[in-house]
Parts: C-alpha cells; sequence; structure tokens
C-alpha cells in the first residue's frame, strides 16, 4: 500500500508540474486556463495521497470548482481573447528568477532534515466539519451561489453582441 501511494503522489506532482508548465509557457489563453484546471484537481490529488481530505476537497470545490470556472467565463466573455498573449520584454528575467528560484526551493528542501512520525495520521475529520458547515453556512452559501450566478448573466447581457 505504502508504494502505491508513494508512485500515485510522484505521477501527480508530474502532471501538476507539467500542467503548470503548459498554463505558463501556451500562448492560447483558453487552453492555458483549461491546464489550470488540471493542475488545481492533480494538487487536490496530491493533497489526498498525503492523507490530507479536507485540504483535497476545498481544492476541488474553491480552485477547481469556483475560481477555474470564473476565469474560464472570464476568457469566453473576452472579445478577441484568440490572438494569444503578446511577446513580453520580461521573458528573460522571469525565466532567470524562476530558475533561482527553483535551485533555492530544491536547496531548502533537500538540506532540510524532516521529521517524519511513527504513528498514522487520525482517520478523516471531515465529518463533523461537514454539518458543522452544513448547518450554519447553507443558507449564505446558495445566496453567494445566486449572487455569482446573477452577476454571470448580466456580464453576459452586458457583452453580446446586438
Amino acid at each position: 500500500m505504502e508504494i502505491g501511494l508513494a508512485i500515485g503522489f510522484w505521477v501527480l506532482a508530474i502532471v501538476t508540474v507539467v500542467s503548470a508548465l503548459a498554463v505558463v509557457l501556451l500562448r492560447d489563453v483558453f487552453h492555458a486556463a483549461l491546464f489550470l484546471v488540471v493542475s488545481f484537481v492533480t494538487v487536490a490529488g496530491i493533497y489526498v495521497t498525503l492523507n490530507a481530505d479536507f485540504l483535497a476537497a476545498v481544492q476541488i470545490l474553491i480552485y477547481a470548482g469556483a475560481i477555474a470556472i470564473l476565469l474560464l467565463f472570464a476568457i469566453m466573455l473576452t472579445r478577441e481573447v484568440r490572438q494569444g498573449s503578446p511577446s513580453n520584454r520580461l521573458q528573460l528575467p522571469a525565466l532567470i528568477i524562476a530558475v533561482l528560484m527553483l535551485v533555492t526551493f530544491i536547496s531548502v528542501f533537500t538540506s532540510t532534515q524532516w521529521k517524519i512520525s511513527a504513528q498514522a495520521p487520525p482517520e478523516a475529520s471531515t465529518g463533523p466539519l461537514a454539518l458543522t458547515l452544513f448547518n450554519n453556512f447553507a443558507l449564505p452559501f446558495e445566496v453567494a451561489s445566486v449572487l455569482l450566478l446573477a452577476a454571470i448573466v448580466g456580464a453576459i447581457a452586458l457583452v453580446r453582441e446586438r
């Protein structure tokens, strides 16, 4: 079981890095947003392999669900989005800074003495939290969703051509 989780973790990590690179390197904004959704979902999968089920659920609901869909709506409502990103003169400095940060992260991660616990983490604790959120915050959540829906319909009404 332990080796399966390790393999799953590394597969998800590789897919996350590749999709994040696609977000940065693709010139088509719509495809970049789709790869951003893939990146969000694979990060949730990494949380599952690390027994962080609450973080995985939040990642799926908030990032992959809400933010990614909001970005996709914004891209679809933007005119002339197919032109892509114009070339930027700051690409080389950004690449240098990104490589320096990567080297720094790798050196910090490899030089840190990570403590590993001998006991397994406690079982999932999202049940009581979910009940509390549902009982106390169901109405505000639904009001916020109706408000967002009204904003999206309003944006479509403003943007559509007559």
